[in-house]
């Protein structure tokens, strides 16, 4: 059980070391709009997903799942979320500001569980049954470095 407990330790301050990390290469980026691959999105998109995906998806999921007794989750499209409601004027500094805020007040929320609060079920429309709380964490965390290192690039 101690190893568990570790785990989830290191796992809330990889989210919230992830998520300022996440900031602060993005502001470092000399040009926010100059797309990291051919064709592919800019730095600037890559922290509107990324703040949409952890603040509508991942973070969202994890305080339902702490808050409703096995709530479902319908499927997200962050293609066709980025479609609609993408704005290149919202400013970059703000975007980042209340992402590591949002991800920042969910480590609060996660430091403070029991244990059995971890295995807190839930369930997606696609994914099925049995989608822990200790899962979208997880998933939050994962989605923040996958776009942390996709950033990196663009330095």
């Amino acid at each position: 059980m101690m190893e568990l407990t570790e785990y989830r330790i290191q796992l809330i301050m990889n989210l919230e070391t992830s998520a300022q990390d996440f900031r602060n290469v993005c502001l470092a980026v000399s040009d926010p709009y100059a797309p990291i691959e051919q064709g592919g999105w800019n730095t600037h998109q890559l922290a509107a997903h990324t703040r949409d995906v952890d603040k509508l998806v991942y973070g969202m999921r994890a305080r339902r799942t702490l808050e409703e007794n096995n709530p479902q989750f319908d499927n997200f499209d962050g293609d066709a979320y980025m479609a609609e409601h993408y704005d290149s004027r919202e400013d970059l500094r703000s975007m980042l500001d209340g992402f590591a805020a949002n991800v920042s007040s969910l480590a609060n929320i996660l430091r403070g569980l029991p244990a059995q609060a971890w295995a807190r079920e839930s369930r997606h429309l696609i994914q099925g049954t049995g989608m822990t709380l200790q899962t979208w964490v997880e998933r939050d965390l994962g989605h923040i470095k996958e776009h942390l290192e996709s950033v990196k690039k663009a330095k």
